[in-house]
């Protein structure tokens, strides 16, 4: 599959994750300091900035590769200052983003995911996309938004303690690529890799 089948594959699966949620599931703990309010809003501004960052205009492409966005996304190290920075101004964009989807969230997931998913299908694949990590073409920049989707997709499955509906199998698989090419770059790549192929080594995040 391409990147927008991709994308699409991984919107639908996250309307599914959002619309199986009770009320009361929404108040459970989450992700490191979001609840499952929280993380869905975070998941969401993986639709959002698509629409967002479309609408800036035409600029000169800087980042090639999805692998590239990442890399310069990444920044700084975890446990400096810029790093705990950083994580602060993305946790309190996501309770901000879930205290927005209102009393609804599931509609407001399905909508947002709509409106996105057919935008993406009306531009051109080379159409620039001005991301804060810098500008690159509509094509690259959707990997990474469907590896945010599947990831916290699962995220919040095993928040609430539900298998993972298989509308996600096909963004799993294209995920995994992509976090293979990420984490090459990365210093401990040996620890990963062999964590990957079940040799039990503890391996920090990426």
């Amino acid at each position: 599959m391409g990147a927008l089948e991709d994308f699409g594959a991984s919107a639908r699966a996250f309307v599914e994750v959002v619309g199986r949620l009770a009320p009361d599931d929404l108040t459970l703990p989450g992700l490191g300091v979001w609840d499952v309010r929280a993380l869905v809003g975070h998941t969401s501004r993986a639709l959002s900035t698509v629409e967002t960052y479309l609408a800036v205009g035409r600029q000169p492409v800087e980042i090639a590769e999805p692998v590239d966005y990442f890399l310069a996304a990444l920044g700084a190290p975890a446990g400096t200052p810029q790093r705990a920075e950083r994580d602060a101004a993305i946790a309190e964009r996501g309770r901000q983003a879930g205290a927005e989807l209102g009393d609804d969230p599931a509609t407001a997931v399905a909508e947002l995911a709509e409106r996105v998913v057919g935008l993406v299908g009306r531009t051109p694949p080379d159409a620039p996309v001005a991301t804060p990590a810098g500008t690159m073409r509509l094509s690259a920049y959707l990997p990474t938004r469907t590896l945010e989707l599947t990831v916290h997709s699962l995220d919040t499955c095993r928040a609430v303690g539900v298998t993972p509906p298989p509308s996600l199998d096909v963004p799993v698989a294209s995920t995994l690529g992509l976090l293979a090419a990420i984490a090459a770059h990365r210093p401990n790549r040996a620890d990963l890799l062999l964590q990957l192929a079940g040799r039990g080594v503890a391996a920090s995040a990426l």
